[in-house]
């Protein structure tokens, strides 16, 4: 038979349905000796997909043919629910996760299944609509840690604090890619025996991939030919997959001249580190059933717009200016790096996937009408973040979901409709500022610090808290991003040791400097704090800049 794409630059090997009987008789007899090695727990990552259950399956057929006194060693099942997962397999995946522990129970083994998620405060709306981040993207990929690592981490974390060990049972083959071929084959070195692998992310645990040679039509034909032993449907996990290909079609391999299917990747539909989500795509255009699903793409795409400057921030999260050279048609540019979505977008957006969510939720199957894109813990948190970082506290999110949705925002976190500032104060403040952002920015910031810390028994940190509004708010855009460019020249002049162009500079800032402040120190009672603090600032960066010149 055929196998599936192998990595580039190697030959494909042609085996055998007698050869595959042979490996799968091979592999269940050598999972069992290693189960029974030791009373070290295993942990075998589930998704779903082909791979996971295939390896699953594998596992769990070996262990049922082991007699009742040897199958002592808890074996946790875990999958992890990234909250933004396809809805297809999302659903597939738990309702197989339900199907699996009633199984085990009846059976008499010791499968543990456990479904995970990332902690609400690690969410991938918490990210972009409450922290303002942009959607993910290659030199920026902030989700993969927080949405799929760090729960499984935790958890295998857990098994090894409370057993010493652990051996974590995974799906991966070389046959997935080149890189995956190569990372595996660096790791072969330090095995400690066939197939088990030390896990360099996290100690005191080893890693075992028992299918790591098979090719894709190996997975399919094992799917197909053996019986899923928690009685949930191998054909129906086929079906999926075929309608997650473009053209339909996911035959299983009888021959060298027939394709191969396995190429459908599943994961989530939020996801903008790909340049477009085949897998929902396909779904959608191979089953009216599933048109459904259209706003969900329609939204994706939205998130991957190449251009979202004029819905971010020119500052970092942390309120500094930081350049970079962009390439343009004509040249190049010195530029701010974009920072977080600011207020207005980080609204819309919000607006936007609720508004998804119940259009959904009212043409979807009746089986997933009660869909969830946004939980309330998440919105919560969001909520806490606009309110607390953000310091708007004109509180728009109860408003925004209640015009959506019809609905009273319901906030599960004790406490959280308790404030002194609210929209009426926020009006008013922004009929005060009189359009200018910044002025706005900076003045809703030092009112909810002073709100914040009338709270406490003690005040410290006050003075240093109001500093930092100032530092980050207290400037124009334009003025923000002459400083930091000026500040670029000046650091780049003094690599390179051009002393004269140091000093030239050095000596305008003094000029401009002094001639603000002239104009600040006409009257003694137009000198606020913030003009005495711009002071200070510019007295230390002429100290500094002097220093470095000398």
């Amino acid at each position: 038979m055929t196998t599936a794409q192998q990595p580039e630059n190697q030959v494909q090997q042609a085996n055998t349905v007698a050869d595959l009987v042979a490996d799968i008789q091979a592999l269940t007899t050598e999972i069992q000796e290693l189960y029974c090695l030791d009373e070290i727990p295993w942990v075998v990552g589930y998704s779903g997909g082909k791979d996971s259950t295939a390896i699953l399956q594998l596992v769990w057929n070996a262990i049922a043919a082991l007699p009742d006194v040897k199958r002592t060693k808890t074996i946790y099942v875990i999958t992890t629910d990234t909250l933004v997962e396809n809805p297809i397999v999302a659903t597939w995946v738990r309702n197989s996760l339900k199907q699996m522990k009633s199984e085990a129970q009846t059976q008499g083994l010791p499968f543990e299944p456990h479904l995970l998620q990332p902690e609400f405060k690690e969410t991938f709306w918490v990210g972009l609509i409450g922290k303002g981040y942009p959607a993910p993207k290659g030199k920026f990929r902030w989700c993969t840690e927080r949405l799929k690592i760090n729960p499984s981490n935790r958890f295998i974390r857990d098994v090894i604090r409370a057993s010493g060990e652990a051996i974590v049972v995974l799906g991966t083959r070389k046959a997935e890619s080149t890189k995956r071929a190569s990372r595996m084959r660096k790791l072969e070195a330090q095995r400690v025996r066939d197939r088990l692998s030390p896990n360099m992310n996290l100690p005191n645990s080893l890693v075992y991939s028992p299918i790591e040679d098979w090719q894709n039509d190996e997975v399919w034909i094992y799917l197909m030919q053996w019986e899923n032993p928690w009685g949930y449907s191998n054909k129906d996990l086929f079906t999926m997959y075929r309608g997650a290909s473009a053209d339909n079609e996911c035959p299983l391999v009888v021959d060298t001249s027939t394709p191969s299917c396995g190429s459908s990747r599943f994961g989530c539909w939020v996801c903008t580190l790909v340049s477009q989500d085949k897998s929902l795509a396909a779904m959608i255009q191979n089953d009216e059933e599933k048109d459904w699903m259209q706003p969900l793409l329609d939204f994706r795409k939205e998130l991957d717009s190449e251009e979202t400057r004029d819905k971010r921030d020119f500052r970092r999260r942390n309120g500094g200016v930081q350049l970079y050279e962009r390439n343009l048609e004509d040249g190049t540019s010195i530029e701010p790096i974009p920072g977080p979505f600011i207020k207005e977008a980080r609204e819309e957006w919000l607006r936007k996937l609720l508004t998804v969510e119940k259009q959904i939720r009212q043409t979807a199957p009746e089986n997933m009408r009660d869909i969830t894109l946004i939980t309330l813990e998440e919105m919560s948190e969001i909520r806490r973040i606009w309110l607390e970082e953000r310091h708007e506290f004109d509180d728009s999110l109860p408003r925004i979901y209640q015009e959506v949705t019809g609905e009273e925002f319901q906030d599960p976190r004790p406490g959280a409709d308790l404030s002194l500032l609210g929209r009426d104060e926020w009006i008013v403040l922004e009929e005060i500022c009189e359009g200018d952002a910044m002025h706005l920015e900076l003045m809703a910031k030092l009112l909810d610090t002073e709100r914040q810390y009338r709270k406490k028994t003690r005040r410290v940190g006050i003075y240093e808290t109001l500093e930092k509004c100032f530092n980050t708010s207290s400037r124009s855009p334009e003025d923000a991003i002459k400083n930091a460019r000026l500040k670029r020249e000046l650091s780049e002049a003094v690599s390179q040791g051009d002393v004269a162009k140091v000093k030239q500079m050095t000596l305008g800032d003094v000029a401009a400097i002094n001639e603000v402040d002239e104009c600040e120190s006409e009257s003694d009672e137009q000198v606020t704090w913030a003009s005495m603090k711009f002071k200070n600032e510019k007295n230390r960066i002429i100290e500094d800049r002097s220093q470095q010149t000398t």
